[in-house]
């Protein structure tokens, strides 16, 4: 049996007043159930014990009894559950140190969401209706869902700027395995430019946050001279800052999106460097521009696609010095500061840094995925020759 590929198709709907009130009261009671299961587990935690997801499930039926969580019963129970699900799986990916310790969500901060399961939802030709609203909800189609396709879970949520989103969870059979191609490239993230191919080709940075900086400071000094206590008008400032975002947020996915897809297409092997972005942006001069070009996204973005599509994306060593190495002769030099943007080699070679560290990023990739899992770049030694160290493959006992 050919099992299909799930895919979260997000649309914009425009809630009735009801239906909005239905959904920030749900949002509220799934916020208060997480961080009251939280609170339970975190005091456990402190006892040396373990709660798991049917203890806070059970938990949950005792406080919709009580007088002061009585408003519990007023939602559907079905996002509640999911609020606590989606705990348990926090918990497995701390005590499996892919995660920190869960976080209690805020008010203000966090992001208002809740999913529903199909106990919790109808759709039918096209139109869904939720558990506790009357109508169906008044969907944007902006693109089609696949044919016959149904929902296993619905989210709705609403951003910073007010805007009200729903993602269904649907299967897509018309995501498969392309053809095999034959070409593989390396890529070097930079500022200057966002990406640099081992072909030559360099993909201009759009700096999206700084085309749109001086409206965002605009629209930041109008929010910072409304007083505290100034509910509307402050609420409607942080909306106005809340829109700039939004739009920067959304070109940038926009382009990121396009361009994984084409390199995902047109390339078998994608090689990529494991940067620690996260230690990248506590550099106070460079965090805004590091944090405008998402390289993190970018790389989220190639990975799953390359799953979907039969590819392949490898990520080498940071610490390897590909800017420092001559792709052509393999001489490594000892210094190369960042403004230094074109070099020539002992051998007589011209380099352009960010396509030699292209093709000295695919080169080494390349290497690691002909040889196995025990070839890794590693950081060259000080009176060292060789760039890359070849670590002897364990064998199975």
């Amino acid at each position: 049996m050919t099992t299909h590929v799930k895919r979260a198709f997000k649309y914009r709907f425009y809630p009735t007043d009801a239906q909005a009130a239905e959904l920030s009261r749900t949002f509220g009671c799934v916020r208060k159930v997480y961080n009251l299961a939280l609170a339970a587990r975190t005091e456990a935690w402190t006892r040396q014990e373990r709660v798991n997801y049917n203890q806070t499930s059970a938990m949950l039926t005792a406080w919709k009894k009580t007088e002061e969580l009585a408003y519990l019963n007023e939602v559907s129970a079905v996002p509640l559950q999911q609020a606590l699900r989606h705990l348990q799986t926090a918990f497995a990916n701390f005590f499996g140190k892919r995660a920190k310790y869960p976080r209690f969500k805020s008010r203000k901060k966090s992001r208002k969401s809740a999913e529903y399961t199909t106990s919790a939802f109808r759709f039918r030709d096209g139109r869904l209706t939720l558990a506790k609203t009357a109508e169906p909800l008044d969907i944007v189609w902006s693109r089609p869902l696949p044919e016959g396709a149904s929902p296993s879970t619905v989210t709705v949520s609403q951003d910073a700027a007010g805007r009200w989103y729903v993602s269904l969870l649907c299967e897509d059979p018309s995501v498969q395995p392309l053809a095999p191609a034959d070409a593989a490239v390396g890529v070097d993230v930079g500022l200057g430019h966002l990406l640099t191919l081992s072909t030559g080709e360099k993909v201009s940075n759009p700096r999206h946050e700084r085309r749109d900086r001086a409206r965002l400071a605009k629209a930041q000094r109008r929010l910072a001279r409304k007083a505290r206590g100034d509910g509307a008008n402050r609420a409607k400032a942080r909306r106005t800052v809340a829109r700039v975002y939004a739009r920067i947020t959304d070109r940038r996915r926009d382009h990121l999106h396009k361009l994984t897809t084409r390199l995902v297409r047109e390339n078998q092997t994608i090689v990529i460097e494991d940067l620690a972005v996260r230690n990248m942006v506590k550099n106070g001069s460079l965090a805004r521009a590091i944090s405008d070009a998402a390289w993190s996204d970018f790389r989220s973005m190639l990975e799953y696609k390359a799953q979907w599509y039969g590819r392949e994306v490898i990520a080498i060593d940071r610490w390897f010095p590909s800017s420092k190495l001559c792709s052509v002769c393999g001489t490594l030099q000892d210094k190369m500061p960042l403004h230094v943007r074109e070099w020539t080699c002992d051998c007589g070679t011209i380099h352009d840094r960010d396509v030699n560290a292209a093709k000295n990023i695919l080169a080494v990739g390349l290497t690691a995925s002909v040889c196995g899992a025990g070839v890794r770049p590693q950081r060259s030694t000080p009176g060292g020759q060789s760039a890359v160290k070849q670590k002897t493959p364990r064998r199975e006992p």
